[in-house]
Formats: C-alpha cells, sequence, structure tokens
C-alpha cells in the first residue's frame, strides 16, 4: 500500500512537511518501501489515513532514497514510525531563542 500513501524524495521535502503544518501532527514513516515489516506498517498506515485526516497526516520516506536524517533520527531499524508536530517545535524554538537572547544580556 505504500504507492497510496504520499511520498517525500528529499529532505528538503521533509523539513517542509514538518514546518509547514500548523494544525496537524505529522507521521512519517521511515524505511523502505520493499521491506516486509514496512508494507506490514503502510497497510495499517493506509487503513487508518482517513480516519485521521483532520488532525495529522501521514507520509513516506525512503531512507536509502532520503539518507538525510538516518544519523539524526538515528534510523537503524528496517521501519521506523516517527511522529512531529510543529507547534511544539516552534514552542521550543522561541523557548531556545529566549534562553540565548537572557544568557546573552547577562554578559554584556
Amino acid at each position: 500500500m505504500s504507492y497510496m500513501l504520499p511520498h517525500l524524495h528529499n529532505g528538503w521535502q521533509v523539513d517542509q512537511a514538518i514546518l509547514s503544518e500548523e494544525d496537524r501532527a505529522i507521521v512519517i514513516r521511515f524505511g523502505h518501501d520493499w521491506d516486509p515489516t514496512c508494507m506490514k506498517m503502510d497497510e495499517v498506515l493506509y487503513s487508518i489515513a482517513e480516519k485521521v485526516k483532520n488532525f495529522a497526516v501521514i507520509y513516506l520516506v525512503d531512507i536509502t532514497e532520503v539518507p538525510d536524517f538516518n544519523k539524526m533520527y538515528e534510523l537503524y531499524d528496517p521501519c521506523t514510525v516517527m511522529f512531529f508536530f510543529s507547534c511544539l517545535f516552534i514552542i521550543l524554538k522561541r523557548l531556545l531563542l529566549f534562553l540565548d537572547t537572557n544568557c546573552h544580556r547577562k554578559y554584556l
């Protein structure tokens, strides 16, 4: 069922999928379309895609085609499903910016 779910074909597409979605969670299956474990996971993800479309969007990423995140996310298993929520990312980014700004004020 991997052909029924949208694929992200490069690191930029993955980043844009995560950063551009404001209201829904992003579910990304990292792995290989030909791997039996991924095939089974893709069937499950496809079966729920319509039910969760209002609060989650599902993407597939082939870790050979897009190796950009293999080391960063430690993608060593044949199939990995990760969840992202950009509002949380934005909140953390603002917090880090706030902390960074306050740290600089102390030393100026």
